[in-house]
Parts: structure tokens; C-alpha cells; sequence
């Protein structure tokens, strides 16, 4: 069964080049302006979004993203609204891949059958749960796969080749890189290493592999893309809507649109 993922990496594909994937916290600052930023990432050339679960103990996030779930909580946002901020989104655009990221506490408390039956109807394409190893694939990923939405693992520089095949084995939609050892928001990774490691994924897989954390900058994002199949943002766009300085929604949609133009400017060769 196609996914939007698997659609949009498609067409991607065909298209030369490499993806945009945007992450943002759900619910902050507020409910309605973490939607209108949502429809922001799309419309300024986001190619898949993440859409962050807020939770109170994000152990692999760095202090933007930290602070971010915080003020998201705060403010009321629960992993219902969250669901809810999908189903706004798609009013307007049914083609966007969304991958809910976070944690699997608040996916657990909602209850796995409720969860997977209300994120297909809102529309949700892909997971990303960080604190699901793959020896606890039976709890989520493997029902969340037979639901038909894809489980997307996370794959880092420690993982050696003896690791990654069990990491790669129920992973669906795409892989995600983590290019550095530590939290997320941390300085940018050597690109030699970075394009050594998507190398080293791709033999052992088809599917498409994006590289994440540290990526601020159009420059960054072109550099990266040149031999990835996608880029990942959180942090930097974390970091726009907190400053209170500026209009969130227009911040966002200016800081993306340089990352759009800088990934499309990577002009990934198309596979034979």
C-alpha cells in the first residue's frame, strides 16, 4: 500500500532532488498559531512535516525543543489536540505527508488501538517514537504498520552495521539519520562523515534516508541534501517561534522558504 511518503519521496525522486522535512511543536505558542505555522511549512515548501507530540519528559531534545513542549503544555495542547491540529490541516492540503513525533508515554495513556484508529482518520502518514527500540516493535510499530501508517526509525552514528539491520527491519516511509551523537538543536556534523553514513544506510536498504539535527541554514541544507534523500529542520524553527520579537507565522514561512531554495539548489542526481 502507497503512503503519502512513499508518494512525495516518489515524486521527489523524479523531480532530481531531495526532500525539505520541517518539524515544529504542536500547541506552541498557542493552539491556533502552531496551526497557521503548520500551514505555513507547506505552503513555503515543506515537503513532509513532523508535527511534535509535546511531552513533559522529552529526554532526547535539546533545551529549544524542551521549552517548546513546555509552552505547548502550558497552554492546554494534549496529544488529542495534536491529532486535531492534522485534521485542521488537512481542510486545506491532502497531499502533505505528516509523521507525529515524540514519545510513546502520551500514545500509551491515549491507549495504541484508539491512537492508530484516530490518527488514520486525521489524516497522520507516518510515526516517529524515539524511545521505541525495535525490540519493542510488537507495542506500536507493528500495529501502526498494519493500520497502514508508516513507522519511521531513527538510525545514528553509533549504529554499526550489525545493529542496523534489526533498526531497519519494520521501518517503513523513510529512515532518519541522526547525523551527531546527543541532543537535538547541536552543532552541525562533518558532511564527508554525514554522506559516508547515508552511503553506509543505503546499502542496506531502498528506502529513502534523511539526515537531521544541526541543519540551520539554507547553505547547510543544500550541502547535506547534495547526498541525501531529504533534509530535516526542527530546531532552528523551533527557535523563530519562540522569538516573540517577530510574527511567528511570517518568520517561519521566510526561514523556510530559504531552506526550500537551499535544498532544491542541491540538485540531487536522479537514480538510474
Amino acid at each position: 500500500m502507497s503512503t503519502r511518503i512513499d508518494r512525495r519521496f516518489d515524486k521527489l525522486k523524479a523531480e532530481g532532488r531531495p526532500a525539505l522535512v520541517t518539524y515544529f511543536m504542536g500547541g506552541d505558542p498557542d493552539y491556533d498559531t502552531s496551526v497557521a505555522v503548520m500551514k505555513t511549512l507547506a505552503r513555503s515548501g515543506s515537503d513532509v512535516i513532523e508535527l511534535g507530540m509535546p511531552f513533559s519528559d522529552p529526554m532526547a531534545d535539546g533545551p529549544a525543543i524542551q521549552a517548546a513542549a513546555l509552552r505547548s503544555l502550558k497552554a492546554g495542547q494534549t496529544l488529542k489536540k495534536t491529532l486535531q491540529m492534522a485534521r485542521d490541516f488537512r481542510r486545506d492540503d491532502d497531499e502533505t505527508p505528516i509523521v507525529l513525533m515524540g514519545y510513546y508515554n502520551p500514545i500509551y495513556i491515549y491507549g495504541v488501538e484508539r491512537f492508530l484508529a484516530d490518527a488514520v482518520e486525521a489524516g497522520i502518514d507516518g510515526l516517529i517514537v524515539v524511545d521505541l527500540p525495535p525490540e519493542m516493535d510488537a507495542e506500536l510499530c507493528l500495529p501502526a504498520l498494519k493500520a497502514g501508517v508508516n513507522f519511521i526509525r531513527l538510525a545514528t552514528p553509533t549504529t554499526d552495521d550489525k545493529r542496523l539491520p534489526k533498526v531497519l527491519e519494520n521501518t517503513s516511509g523513510f529512515v532518519y539519520y541522526v547525523s551527531m551523537t546527543g541532543i537535538t538543536g547541536s552543532a552541525l556534523s562533518n558532511t564527508t562523515e554525514v554522506s559516508a553514513a547515508v552511503t553506509r544506510i543505503k546499502s542496506h536498504t531502498d528506502l529513502p534516508v534523511c539526515v537531521g539535527f544541526g541543519v540551520k541554514t539554507a547553505e547547510q541544507a543544500r550541502v547535506i541534501g547534495a547526498s541525501a534523500d531529504g533534509v530535516v529542520v526542527g530546531t532552528a524553527i523551533v527557535n523563530v517561534v519562540a522569538d516573540t520579537s517577530a510574527d511567528p507565522v511570517e518568520a517561519v514561512a521566510a526561514l523556510v522558504g530559504e531552506l526550500a531554495d537551499g535544498v532544491r539548489a542541491s540538485r540531487l542526481a536522479v537514480a538510474p
